[in-house]
Formats: C-alpha cells, structure tokens, sequence
C-alpha cells in the first residue's frame, strides 16, 4: 500500500501479514528506512529556504507593536529613521518593511527635495506611525510562502532581516 508523504516521498508499507520484528520500510528509491515517518534529512535548498522563511513570520508574529511611542526622533531618511526605530524600541522590523523603506529612500532620488532632511518634509510622529502600521502589516499578513519567494530571488535578502532578538 503506498501513501504519499507530508515531504513528498512515497513509501511502501509492509501489510500486516508480511510484518516481522525486524520490519523495515522501503522508500521509493530503494534505500531503507526505519518504520516511523521522519521527513529526509537532507531538504532540498528550497525547502530549507521555506522552513526559515515559515519560522520567520511566526516568530513576527509574536513580537509585539510597541504601544508606548518614545520622544520624537530626528531623521534625514526613511532607512535612517528605521534604524533609529530598532535602536530606541529594541526590536527588529520586518524584512518586507526594511525593503519598503529603501524604496521611499529611492524614490526621492532626482526629487527637488532629495537633499532636504526628511523630518523638515514629514513630521517624525506621522512617520514613525506610517512604519509601525506598516510594520504590523506585515507581521500579521504576511505569507511565509511570499517571503520565501522573495528570499529565492534575492541572494542578500540577509541583509534585510534584522539581527535583533527581543525577549518575547
């Protein structure tokens, strides 16, 4: 009787009347396993990539949005005022937020006020409530699937997930 596996293998079981003490149980590709259903050892790189991008967005999910704000924080650009973030709360942001605030970094390439400092544009409590709203966002929403995606397609997706370990 064969059955398909959670990682996608078929095994054949032995039927009750050809079991004995020592039954083994055979993989599809003709090695041998024990008898109890173990996923393969060795995952394919895209399912290693899954796994971390799953533990990943669970482990977002758990921190939680500071209700308390701090003081008003000074910053020239979005990715400056997301460190500032980090720094004074103490937690990590969201890959997909990190990302995002290099986006609106971006844009203001070329813009007439690219120079001009960012908090004399957008007062900083507006701007620290866009990315923790956005932050939540992306907490709570996210696709662990979407995330790995991402990661695939982008070899220094690292770089954007930040190191930070609250005590949840």
């Amino acid at each position: 009787m064969k059955r398909a596996m959670p990682w996608s293998d078929q095994v054949d079981l032995i039927s009750s009347d050809e079991s004995s003490s020592d039954a083994e149980v055979e993989v599809n590709d003709g090695t041998s396993n024990s008898p109890t259903d173990q996923p393969p050892q060795d995952m394919s790189p895209e399912g290693l990539l899954m796994k971390r991008a799953e533990l990943y967005q669970e482990y977002m999910k758990q921190v939680p949005i500071p209700t308390q704000r701090g003081s008003i924080i000074p910053f020239t650009s979005w990715m400056g005022l997301g460190r500032s973030i980090k720094q004074l709360y103490g937690q990590p942001l969201h890959y997909l937020t990190n990302i995002l605030l290099k986006q609106w970094d971006q844009l203001r390439f070329g813009s007439e006020d690219e120079d001009r400092p960012l908090d004399t544009i957008i007062h900083p409590c507006k701007a620290e409530a866009t990315i923790w709203l956005i932050e939540e966002m992306h907490r709570r929403t996210t696709s662990s699937l979407h995330i790995a995606k991402l990661w695939q397609s982008d070899p220094m997706h690292y770089a954007f997930v930040d190191p930070i370990f609250p005590d949840l």
